[in-house]
Formats: C-alpha cells, sequence, structure tokens
C-alpha cells in the first residue's frame, strides 16, 4: 500500500465514526485507527540496523527514505502465536505517527480497512483490564472478534521516557491554586487505563479532586446530560469542564463534544480534547464541533494549564 492521503483517513466531525485498519499477528486479528497509520511496507530484515542492549520487542531502527525508525515487533511484545506461515517475506510495518512520534510495527499481515462506528467497540472489562492494558476494547465483525491495539502503551512500556510525566503535579499558576482547584468538578472520558489513571492522579495532585472519570465517551455524555437534567441553567455551578480522548469506544471524543455544544446547548461548558491525534487537520475537527482547546497526549503540564485557563481565566460559563 503506498503513502496514504491525510484526507482518507481523517475522521469526520462528530459522526461517532472511525476507520479500522485490520492486520493479524498470527491467526488472530487486531486493528488501530488508521488515523495513526501513515503507510505500509514490505518487511525487509536486510534494512534493519540492530540495537545493542534494548528491550526484546525492539527489533532496531529502519531506514526509510533517509529517517531512521526505530521498528516494535508486535507479534513479540503481545506475545501472540506465529501462524503456520511465518515466512518474513510475508511480514509487513506499520508506519504510525501518534504523539510526535514515528515508529515502524512489523505485524503478520493486513487485511481491510473497515469504517465501523464506535457503539460497535465493546471497552475491555474492568477485570481484563488490570492484565492487558495493551487493548482499548474489542469489535465484532464477520464473526471475528478484533482487539483493538494501544499503540501509545506500547511504546511507554518500551520506551518509559517516552510516555507521559503522570508523577508531577501542578503547582499554584497565574490563575489558580491547589485551593480553588478544590471547589471545581472536572468530568474525564478516556478508554486507555494506564492514561486515565495517569491523568486522575496529576489532576488531584494538583487539586482538582472533584474529578468524574468515565472509561467511553458515551457515559461521560450520559453523566453530562443527567446534571444537566438536575440543576437546568445552573449547570454552570456545578460542572466547570470536560477532557476527552477523541478515539473511546461507544462513543468518540468528537461526538461527544458535539453532543454537549449541541445537542445539549451547553455551548459555555468547556470541553477539551486531549488525544495522541492532534495534528493540523485534527485540530480543524476539534474546532468543528466547538472544543474549547486541545493538548496532544504527552503534554500533560499543558493540560493542567489550559485547565486553569478555561476555568478559572473567564467569568462566562464557569
Amino acid at each position: 500500500m503506498s503513502e496514504m492521503t491525510r484526507q482518507e483517513i481523517l475522521l469526520e466531525s462528530g459522526t461517532n465514526e472511525m476507520e479500522i485498519i485490520e492486520f493479524y499477528l498470527g491467526t488472530q486479528p487486531f486493528g488501530i485507527n488508521v488515523q495513526k497509520l501513515r503507510e505500509i511496507i514490505p518487511y525487509d530484515p536486510n534494512a534493519v540496523t540492530r540495537l545493542p542492549d534494548v528491550h526484546e520487542s525492539m527489533l532496531g531502527t529502519l531506514l526509510l527514505r533517509g529517517r531512521t525508525l526505530p521498528l516494535i515487533d508486535i507479534r513479540k511484545h503481545v506475545e501472540a502465536r506465529p501462524g503456520e506461515e511465518d515466512a518474513d517475506t510475508r511480514r509487513v510495518v506499520l508506519v504510525c505517527e501518534f504523539n510526535d512520534l514515528t515508529n515502524g510495527f512489523l505485524v503478520d499481515g493486513v487485511n481491510q480497512i473497515h469504517r465501523v462506528s464506535w457503539e460497535q467497540v465493546q471497552p475491555m472489562s474492568v477485570f481484563l483490564d488490570q492484565y492487558k492494558p495493551r487493548f482499548t476494547g474489542s469489535i465484532q465483525i464477520d464473526n471475528r472478534e478484533i482487539l483493538i491495539l494501544d499503540l501509545e502503551h506500547v511504546v511507554a512500556e518500551i520506551d518509559p521516557e517516552a510516555g507521559m510525566a503522570y508523577n508531577n503535579a501542578q503547582g499554584a499558576s497565574a490563575v489558580a491554586t491547589p485551593e480553588t482547584r478544590r471547589k471545581k468538578l472536572l468530568m474525564l472520558a478516556e478508554d486507555s487505563a494506564i492514561i486515565r489513571c495517569g491523568i486522575q492522579r496529576v489532576l488531584k495532585a494538583s487539586g482538582y479532586e472533584q474529578l468524574q472519570v468515565f472509561d467511553n465517551g458515551k457515559d461521560c455524555c450520559d453523566a453530562v446530560k443527567a446534571l444537566k437534567e438536575k440543576h437546568g441553567s445552573d449547570l454552570h455551578e456545578v460542572l466547570h469542564l470536560v477532557i476527552s480522548d477523541i478515539e473511546m469506544p461507544k462513543m468518540d471524543g468528537l461526538t461527544l463534544c458535539r453532543q454537549i455544544k449541541e445537542t445539549m446547548g451547553l455551548k459555555n461548558l468547556r470541553v477539551i480534547m486531549f488525544s495522541s491525534l492532534i495534528n493540523e487537520q485534527m485540530a480543524l475537527k476539534c474546532d468543528q464541533v466547538g472544543a474549547d482547546g486541545y493538548v496532544t497526549k504527552p503534554q500533560i503540564p499543558e493540560l493542567v494549564e489550559m485547565v486553569d485557563r478555561l476555568v478559572f481565566g473567564s467569568s462566562e460559563g464557569g
């Protein structure tokens, strides 16, 4: 497959749809959001430079058009059993970009792209999520269960420094202190267990102790609706801001934002999109659904600063 154009893979604004690329590790199908995929290339073992003293899943580096990329063997990392036909010549590399990083992921083969609704994606059970946080959900297509792989978590397992600074609390800023933050109620929608817990830890350590957390967009949307029904026009005095990922089971973040701003008419309820997918085109999508801000996932300090600015920096909408 040649390099894809961004126009072909962009999520539409607030339609609750996405495209996933289905790939195989052995006989088990997996999937990732096509938005992260830049291209698919044949695997050439001779093009790989082996590195000493690296994670066992790291094959080395791959030279691609003058650029050196880390190459990760996904089958080895998730401990999937190889298929009967396991020749290197059949394997392919998924070149993916997210969190301002570009990596190559070696897989056994690809099937096709599926356009699906996030309503079809089922979150991993809480029990399984404790042990397999590498997966954020699953979807049934043609009697096949496709596991949605959390590439950010895979990269963080191999290179913890590429993960996010989840242990650094944000002290007083120009507009907020830990004491004033404690009076504000926030909601967080994030499907990745490790990211969800990390953001929760930083926000609470910074003073945002009133934090309601959801593992998908629909549950968060329902919670906002319930508060609106209870408090009506006084909602802005109760709920002050929503932070949402974009990729989530049941309802994606763009749809959640559109539901809040348009369907519920809560134009003054602040919404921040916090996602590894943020780029120029995705920022435009966030603007189209009325998001008040967007931050790419490595930038934890920037997230807290934006929350402070939106919650305390304006008298409109609380």
